[in-house]
């Protein structure tokens, strides 16, 4: 066969001689989504396939997902392969386009800050960034971020493509030897020769694996939005670098909105409605991370428990509770220590040398030792057990974000120890138990991520080749029985099983991670748990790990975001307050407050020397669903007048009190 020359930039524009690739003229097959088999010259790329289904369709695509990994669309196809054609709407498409602003990005930094020496730029869940060294004297504070922004668009608007080159090792720590950059010499020293790639687009060129999109042109709004300080590599010891943030989008009027969005997430950030809501506090002396719950907080979280409580107790889950701490060969046993180490376990002191105690850091371990304390039948099985288990973990001060990221937190946790034969129907019933805690908390919007191993790294995770090929069947099937949407990440599974995450949208569009389930048979081997079966022969369980809410803290913060501080009725510390015109109708105003306490209504009566219109006006800033207004005609006839917040009907006039308390049950009532 003669070789066919294909020219690989992201319009087939003609390269250097050493850039051209001579692959053989044959035939290749590619199967899209649909099922649909097409047949294409190799040497084709993404965009091309595109461009031979539509034209309208080609000029959507950004990025393509080869055979489950994201590439950029004008890559070489030079065999049979799996395409999904992405466009900016699928996150693998947002991935390769934001990790290419990180690169204008870059390319901007070094023509106004010449001798700037670049660490990582990666893309991140909404935008990206990138971590620099500055030329001694020079810094970049937010009045330099409007003429980086202006610089980038100019760099845009050339179209220049974006050139994937494969790089021997040699000539990579040659290029950057020159360039004096330390940073990418160092990252050189993990990679291997032949696995060593750079982009290069207009006069920018740096180490990446990609993928990108075809050309700069296609990025058209730019918002550079924080500066910020960064340790190289995450250590401390390290030289502190600046990070720039930003985030780019292919049409200007994207940009507006998501500009709009930060506006209204500010408003609702967790952090200031938690104070000002008088939820939850950190105290430097108590120590970072570590929350302090005020009463109205942990009346909040209170409430929350006890409805999970009762859910799983009506499911049949037996409640326990464990220790703060462990032994360190409890967490050597499960694994978590050889697999975690620092990162996660910290060390408590005793008086006796050589004991070892941690603060706990998950509760599993524990939970195996509940079921291995005494001997099971198979007729007991399954065993549910559930606790609301505080754990600890040494998270980076720079990581720690009010609740969301802490060093203490509660999971809702609970462990199934079933047949192999029960897997499949336990899995589905944790299933229905999730997918109905996330509605009672209006969550509406959800999908599920299932985390499989990486079959090309077996050394990351404990356990045989069966048992997971069966953890991950187990999953797989209940997911496509209830019609869950899910999409699937290799590598993303925890070391001893994979697992079922819950992606949650949020009001303002936004996705969180929070409930989880995983499939395990390694801890019971590792525990050496047995049961009695059928046959009078001792088996191993099958453990299932799941947490609906994920942890207190971080569901709290998400909805605290989601509802702006307006939570379900249900759920509210204080559901009403009670509002005297004056100081005369304190006594009535007390007599209405023990009445609706009687019949389990929370609230309070505010009694200040205030004004009606600021005692109103700060009703609503707390975020009260329910204000009762008493003045002289209310005290008289023995009644209240209503006002509910947020709704437009929202003053539904006086009523005797006993027929607000069956208003009250029939509002309960609507929320389900």
């Amino acid at each position: 066969m003669t070789p066919i020359p294909i020219f690989y930039t992201s319009n087939f524009q003609r390269l250097k001689a050493a850039e051209v690739h001579y692959i053989f003229y044959k035939m290749i097959e590619i199967t899209l989504p649909d099922g649909s088999v097409r047949k294409y010259e190799s040497g084709v790329n993404s965009l091309d396939v595109a461009k031979s289904i539509s034209e309208g369709l080609a000029r959507k695509i950004i990025a393509a997902k080869v055979d489950g990994e994201i590439w950029d669309a004008t890559r070489p196809l030079t065999k049979d392969a799996s395409v999904q054609l992405l466009s900016f709407q699928d996150d693998g498409g947002k991935y390769a386009f934001w990790h290419s602003s990180a690169h204008l990005l870059a390319e901007a930094i070094e023509a106004l800050y010449p001798g700037v020496k670049f660490a990582i730029g990666p893309p991140i869940e909404n935008g990206f960034y990138y971590d620099i060294d500055l030329p001694e004297g020079k810094t970049i504070g937010l009045k330099e971020l409007e003429a980086l922004e202006k610089k980038m668009i100019e760099l845009a608007r050339q179209k220049n493509p974006y050139i994937r080159k494969e790089i021997s090792k040699a000539d990579a720590i040659a290029y950057f030897q020159e360039k004096g950059d330390e940073y990418k010499l160092e990252l050189l020293e993990d990679l291997e020769d032949g696995t060593i790639t750079f982009y290069e687009q207009g006069g920018f060129t740096d180490l990446c694996r990609g993928p990108h999109i075809p050309n700069t042109g296609l990025i058209k709004a730019v918002k550079l939005l924080n500066v910020a300080g960064a340790y190289w590599r995450g250590d401390e010891s390290r030289q502190t670098l600046t990070r720039i943030y930003g985030i780019t989008f292919p049409k200007a009027k994207e940009l507006k909105q998501y500009l709009a969005m930060l506006e209204e997430a500010k408003k609702r950030d967790h952090r200031k409605l938690g104070a000002e809501l008088e939820l939850f506090m950190f105290s430097e002396k108590v120590g970072m991370g570590l929350p302090i719950w005020l009463p109205k907080g942990a009346a909040l979280r209170d409430r929350l428990q006890d409805f999970l409580k009762q859910e799983q107790m009506r499911r049949g889950y037996q409640l326990v509770a464990t220790p703060h701490i462990g032994h360190k060969n409890l967490y050597v046993t499960s694994g978590h220590y050889e697999k975690y180490g620092e990162d996660s376990f910290q060390p408590i002191n005793t008086p006796k040398e050589g004991e070892e105690f941690m603060l706990k850091p998950m509760n599993c371990p524990h939970h195996c030792e509940i079921f291995a304390h005494k001997p099971h039948s198979y007729k007991e099985l399954p065993i549910r057990l559930a606790e609301f288990g505080t754990v600890y973990r040494y998270e980076q001060s720079g990581e720690l974000h009010g609740l969301s990221r802490v060093r203490s937190f509660t999971q809702d946790d609970g462990h199934i120890f079933c047949t192999p034969d029960q897997l499949k129907t336990e899995f589905l019933n944790v299933l229905d138990l999730t997918m109905m805690v996330f509605r009672k908390m209006g969550f509406t919007d959800f999908t599920a991520q299932i985390s499989l191993r990486d079959p090309e790294k077996p050394e990351k995770y404990i356990g045989s080749k069966e048992n997971w090929e069966a953890a991950e069947k187990a999953i797989i099937e209940a997911t496509q029985e209830v019609g869950l949407p899910t999409v699937t990440e290799l590598g993303e599974a925890a070391f001893y099983g994979p697992k079922l995450d819950f992606m949650v949208k949020d009001a303002l569009g936004r996705s969180w991670q929070l409930g989880t389930i995983q499939v395990d048979y390694n801890l019971p081997e590792r525990f050496q748990l047995e049961y009695v079966g059928a046959d009078n022969q001792k088996h191993r369980p099958v453990m299932i790990h799941r947490a609906p809410f994920g942890s207190l803290e971080r569901f709290i913060s998400v909805l605290i975001e989601h509802t702006a501080g307006k939570f379900p009725l249900w759920l509210m510390p204080e559901q009403y307050a009670i509002l005297p015109v004056s100081d005369r109708f304190g006594d009535y105003a007390t007599k209405v407050q023990q009445e609706l306490a009687a019949a389990d209504i929370r609230g309070y009566v505010d009694n200040r020397n205030e004004t009606l219109g600021r005692k109103i006006r700060d009703t609503e800033l707390k975020r009260i669903p329910i204000m009762l207004i008493l003045g002289e005609k209310e005290a008289e006839e023995g009644s209240i007048s209503v006002r509910i917040q947020g709704v437009e009907d929202g003053d539904k006039g006086s009523m005797p009190v006993a027929d607000f308390i069956a208003f009250f049950q029939e509002l309960l009532a609507k929320e389900g």
